[in-house]
């Protein structure tokens, strides 16, 4: 059993974490970087790793540093900064994404969006706890809402440009664009929207931290085809994932029976 009470720590590392992401946004000139690649990225994970590999040492998978994977069965799975491109182009919400799993289970979650249109905003929950912690308060487990009716989709910030076709496929729900799945995730398991959407390519280093905060509600993760998102001991997927559905299982099972394909081209959303 995990240690009671680390999600205190992993949050409290991750907060400071997400304070390098508001120095980036105020800096004159903009966050440093191009793409999707920001400089501030690797300075981030090199101070998680080594924060988390104090508060529990075992394997390593980030997004910009050398992975460490010896078989242990626990395993750190972290994004620095998830929804790098909307990052640099100025738009907040992008969000920091610490996940550990154990065996391939999605046993912890912290998610911190530092700057947001609702300000900073800090989900985190690990096995064993009843509530989710939001911003350092406890809050019930209402879950994602299982029914589309009266509720938001959150999807990624290039469907603003396609915001009546994205709104035609999330109905009776709305969409709202945001950056970061992680942090779409995290909201719809905070009980704030139905479901949270990627249609581009995900890996387990941006989805893990959410993943774990849906499952304390009773939700979950699908890929494009329906299935379940499960992953090996060593972080990965056992299956490569092209798009990922998250909320409760009756809503995504709803949005997945939708053409989500006539996004694609020629713009992605």
């Amino acid at each position: 059993m995990l240690e009671a009470g680390i999600v205190y720590r992993v949050t409290d590392l991750v907060i400071e974490a997400g304070a390098f992401i508001l120095a980036e946004l105020q800096r004159p000139g903009g966050p440093r970087g191009s793409g999707y690649k920001a400089e501030v990225d690797v300075e981030i994970e090199v101070m998680l790793r080594r924060g988390l590999e104090q508060i529990l040492y075992c394997d390593f998978v980030g997004e910009e540093t050398e992975c460490h994977q010896t078989g242990h069965r626990y395993c750190w799975v972290v994004d620095p900064n998830d929804g790098t491109a909307d990052f640099l182009a100025g738009r907040p919400g992008s969000a920091v994404s610490v996940g550990l799993l154990n065996g391939g289970e999605p046993v912890l979650g912290v998610v911190y969006a530092p700057a947001t249109p609702r300000g900073p905003d800090c989900i985190a929950w690990q096995q064993g706890m009843r509530l989710l912690l939001r911003n350092g308060q406890a809050i019930e487990p209402c879950g994602a809402n299982r029914v589309l009716q009266g509720s938001v989709v959150f999807v990624s910030t290039a469907a603003a440009s396609k915001r009546a076709e994205n709104d035609i496929l999330c109905t009776p729900a709305i969409c709202e664009p945001m950056p970061s799945i992680a942090y779409r995730l995290a909201r719809v398991a905070a009980g704030d929207g139905a479901a949270g959407v990627s249609l581009y390519p995900v890996s387990p280093h941006d989805v893990v931290a959410g993943h774990a905060l849906l499952k304390a509600v009773g939700g979950d993760i699908s890929d494009q085809n329906g299935k379940p998102i499960r992953y090996t001991a060593s972080a990965e997927f056992i299956d490569p994932v092209e798009q990922c559905f998250g909320g409760q299982v009756d809503a995504c099972r709803t949005l997945l029976a939708r053409p989500w394909i006539n996004l694609l081209e020629p713009n992605r959303s």
